[in-house]
């Protein structure tokens, strides 16, 4: 039983260690390094004879990925480019997107346009053959154009890329859309064993954090798996699969069916990350995009598509959090206010059972004295202390564990708006009021994270506190200093939300603590009686 009582003082001061962690782990850990300037496609662990692997019908060769003398470098000459008002693709001379440039403001990084792709990754629309000698004919062979620019700020608009090879040739005809997405219509002259890539996975994310990134494959039956850069540890063979993805933090290059399922294999590269490669046909259609994962473009593309936006393991609770989110910023237009109605709402849900938990603290705390002597007058029989504590606890209505729900309640729900507020593309140049110009950057002037860590320490103030532990009572103490300096560079919106939950708990703590001592006046004057 003296477990039991220390057991809500010791779940607080877990939750509380298990969020320092956590945010310590994706502060600290540094992320995949990648060498923007390095003019050379990604090796990967194959040996010299092309693996083999079996579909239902044939024997296909996998893709020739062995670095070579007949590996293409990054190109230079843009044989297309594609515009819109808010993106600009370049289609190098090999059919390829070789670069894709963010045109919207929110999205600049060090004051300039934001590029997605790195130059010395695969890009999107690669296409390997399985004959290796096709395949190095291929990489070097230069297609031809319909048109050299394609302005679809209005609508969309239809280049035709052709590649003329010794056995067959290759026909491209793309057709692009202002939201992002693509057509592709690939024919072959003659039928050979190929494959097409969504390319390696965007290069945007230029922050510390430590979020997820890498590919996902989804299946028809519903089947999500995704492989993140560095976990990569074997080549897959995926059939009937919907769409492909690779991803950072706010990008992705997918490519799509939802009415004939394709045939996915994954390679693996020397720094284990995944490769992606669609098997081709003859005659092959399929849709693609490259661009921000924001939930309403995906949505109006395709509602399927919005699978590709991804919280990591706790995407189960972060998705319907960021669907309330969404639907509350769609009424009052600003994702700072958004989230301050969010949690309100989340704390005025778990009232009833955070009620129920901070009386049962406050009476707890009253019997503290009374505890104390049980203690150490049954120190050497503690079955009979525990029976002694349980008839106390009956007799003033305390429950040890009644503190405990709202408490398990709430990691979950931290954890889920974390991802959410970290990954959200939306909060990307979304301002709040006054300084917060950008919800996805650290406050420039600390602020958010100065009062946060004031409203913790008032908040511990406020708290019960039965701690006897003098270790656990230095934590806490030092706990709001600690978890300032960790928010000094956080996304505002982050800090927001945690601000904003430590204020609603502080009233919400007083409006209980007042209630208390009413009860405990009432019941002294009808004992006087």
């Amino acid at each position: 039983m003296e477990q039991q009582n220390d057991l809500q003082k010791r779940l607080l001061l877990a939750l509380a260690l298990s969020f320092a962690v956590f945010v310590a782990f994706d502060i600290l850990m540094p992320k995949t390094a990648t060498n923007l300037e390095q003019n050379q496609t990604a090796q990967v662990k194959q040996s010299s004879t092309p693996q083999i692997v079996k579909s239902d019908t044939t024997t296909v060769q996998a893709p020739a990925l062995t670095q070579s003398s007949s590996t293409p470098i990054s190109t230079v000459k843009a044989l297309t480019i594609v515009k819109s008002d808010k993106f600009i693709y370049e289609i190098d001379e090999l059919g390829r997107i070789a670069q894709a440039t963010m045109l919207e403001k929110k999205y600049e990084y060090n004051g300039k346009p934001l590029k997605l792709l790195n130059p010395a990754w695969v890009k999107p629309l690669e296409v390997r053959f399985s004959e290796p000698t096709l395949n190095a004919e291929a990489l070097k062979t230069p297609y031809t154009t319909s048109s050299t620019t394609l302005d679809i700020s209005n609508g969309s608009g239809k280049v035709i890329l052709t590649q003329k090879l010794s056995d067959t040739t290759v026909t491209k005809e793309l057709t692009f859309y202002k939201d992002g997405h693509y057509d592709i219509n690939i024919n072959l002259s003659t039928p050979k064993d190929y494959f097409i890539m969504p390319g390696q996975r965007p290069n945007a994310d230029h922050t510390m954090y430590m979020v997820v990134q890498g590919v996902m494959i989804k299946q028809k039956n519903g089947t999500l798996k995704i492989i993140e850069d560095g976990d990569a540890e074997e080549a897959l063979t995926l059939k009937d699969v919907e769409f492909t993805s690779a991803f950072d933090r706010y990008f992705t290059s997918i490519l799509y069916n939802f009415e004939t399922p394709l045939t996915v294999y994954t390679q693996v590269t020397k720094e284990e990350n995944a490769l992606l490669f669609v098997e081709g046909k003859a005659s092959f259609k399929l849709q693609g995009y490259l661009g921000p994962k924001e939930s309403k473009v995906l949505a109006s593309i395709n509602p399927k598509l919005t699978d590709a936006i991804e919280y990591g393991l706790i995407t189960m609770i972060a998705k319907p959090m960021f669907k309330v989110l969404s639907w509350i910023n769609d009424y009052i237009g600003n994702w700072g206010w958004a989230i301050i109605i969010f949690t309100l709402l989340v704390k005025l849900l778990l009232f009833p059972l955070s009620y129920k938990g901070m009386m049962s603290m406050q009476r707890l705390k009253d019997l503290a004295p009374q505890m104390k002597e049980l203690k150490e007058k049954y120190a050497k029989d503690p079955q009979k202390m525990n029976a002694k504590m349980m008839e106390m606890y009956k007799k003033h209505g305390a429950n040890p564990m009644g503190g405990c729900l709202p408490m398990l309640l709430q990691i979950p729900i931290f954890f889920g708006i974390y991802r959410v507020l970290l990954n959200s593309v939306e909060l990307q140049g979304a301002p709040w009021m006054l300084w917060i110009q950008d919800l996805s950057q650290k406050d420039p002037y600390f602020i958010l994270p100065i009062l946060m860590g004031a409203s913790m320490w008032y908040q511990q103030k406020l708290t019960p506190n039965t701690m006897t532990d003098p270790m656990q009572q230095k934590i806490f103490q030092y706990l709001p200093v600690v978890m300032t300096l960790f928010f000094l560079t956080f996304p505002a919106g982050l800090v927001l939300y945690w601000l904003v939950n430590n204020i609603f708990t502080i009233g919400q703590q007083i409006v209980i603590n007042n209630a208390y001592a009413k009860q405990k006046a009432a019941k002294a004057v009808t004992t006087k009686k």
